[in-house]
């Protein structure tokens, strides 16, 4: 008997310890998390849109030469700036000079057998009314003065040919601006047209192309302001450089496709930008920026405030009996340590600010009022906050 109550004993301090064991093991319950609240209010506020631009010379003339023969002279140097008139190269011109001088005695020649006939008319004219010529003689010589103002109106056309053959000789530069490389070389033989010579390329000003999505045409096109600054030729760009630097000079949009691109369905819209320094090169790619384009209704938050879950950014705000209920959103661009929520706010809404990493879905908390001023990581995208609200 003794030993079995030994063992009841032992059995009783056994359950004891492992009820004392279950006890220490409960979670021990934490106070709300402290968190900062704003409430968001739909604003007026500048779009921050960024598109990928490209530079184009807004003229570009082929150098091609009007006539054939070989070239003996290449006055410009290539790659510098040439003024409208500037001669680029010369063909050489005996066979077009010596077909201008032909074409000149043609020319004295059928003047003077003009002045002849308008002699030999103004002499038999008189005559007629004596009777001293018949009226064939006078018929003739009117015919004659007729042949010859014919043959000096052919004879000055073969001139002005000629001519303008002889001046081809001396290809100019059409228009001022950029000369390129040199595509046939001193010797060469040039046969018309078809050969290119060069191009001339004005780079100041200079065009910039670039292509808004079709979601940002449609909500220009919807913003009664936005759609009246684009068509009164309005809208500025401002241009960054592959250096991150910015371009002094802003340019205007001067030309809106009429269609979308059935490939891509962008908007081509091109920008005209003072170059004076010729920075801007064909072909270079480029940041570009409109300016003044609004969003209105827009919803801007801290940066901290927007999470990123499985199913894409969500914030946190507070629910009922002031738990955490998370929300997703659309953050579609950056404005100054802000995202720009397209999608998911309405007004009066409470955002989590700061402390939403320490909440989980229902969790109670203790908020108090966010306070843009107070905020250095605003100050330091250069922000003012002005524009965010705080929470009473």
């Amino acid at each position: 008997m003794t030993s079995a109550f030994s063992q009841i004993t032992r059995v009783g301090l056994v359950a004891c310890v492992a009820l004392a064991a279950c006890k220490k093991s409960a979670p021990p319950q934490y106070p709300p998390p402290d968190v900062t609240v704003l409430t968001v209010h739909p604003e007026k506020v500048e779009a921050k849109l960024d598109y990928v631009g490209q530079a184009e010379a807004s003229k570009s003339v082929e150098v091609r030469s009007q006539i054939t023969g070989v070239i003996v002279a290449r006055p410009y140097v290539e790659g510098t700036d040439v003024a409208a008139g500037t001669v680029l190269y010369r063909i050489d011109p005996t066979t077009y000079e010596a077909a201008l001088r032909s074409a000149e005695g043609t020319l004295a020649n059928a003047q003077a057998r003009l002045a002849n006939a308008q002699r030999n008319l103004n002499r038999v004219q008189p005559l007629l009314a004596e009777h001293a010529v018949a009226q064939v003689d006078v018929d003739n010589a009117e015919t004659e003065l007729q042949q010859s103002k014919a043959a000096v109106d052919q004879s000055r056309g073969a001139v002005d040919e000629a001519k303008k053959n002889f001046d081809d000789t001396y290809v100019r530069a059409q228009i001022s601006g950029r000369a390129g490389r040199a595509l046939l070389v001193l010797g060469a033989r040039v046969t018309g047209p078809s050969d290119l010579l060069t191009t001339v390329e004005q780079v100041d000003p200079i065009y910039v192309s670039f292509n808004p999505s079709d979601r940002d045409v449609l909500s220009w096109r919807r913003n009664e302001d936005t759609r009246k600054m684009i068509a009164s030729g309005k809208l500025k760009v401002a241009i960054t450089l592959a250096d991150k630097s910015v371009f002094p000079q802003q340019g205007v949009v001067t030309f809106v496709d009429q269609s979308l691109a059935a490939n891509t369905g962008t908007l081509l819209l091109r920008a005209t930008v003072p170059n004076p320094k010729h920075v801007l090169l064909p072909g270079q790619f480029v940041r570009v920026r409109p300016i003044g384009i609004a969003r209105d209704s827009a919803y801007l938050v801290p940066q901290r405030a927007v999470q990123q879950g499985l199913a894409g950014t969500f914030l946190y705000l507070v629910g009922p009996k002031g738990t955490a209920t998370a929300r997703n959103v659309t953050a579609t661009s950056w404005d100054g340590g802000r995202w720009l929520i397209e999608d998911g706010l309405k007004d009066g809404d409470q955002v989590v600010v700061d402390g939403a990493q320490k909440l989980g879905e229902g969790r109670p908390m203790h908020a108090t009022a966010y306070d843009p001023r107070s905020d250095s990581t605003l100050n330091v995208a250069g922000d003012t906050a002005t524009n965010l609200r705080v929470t009473q």
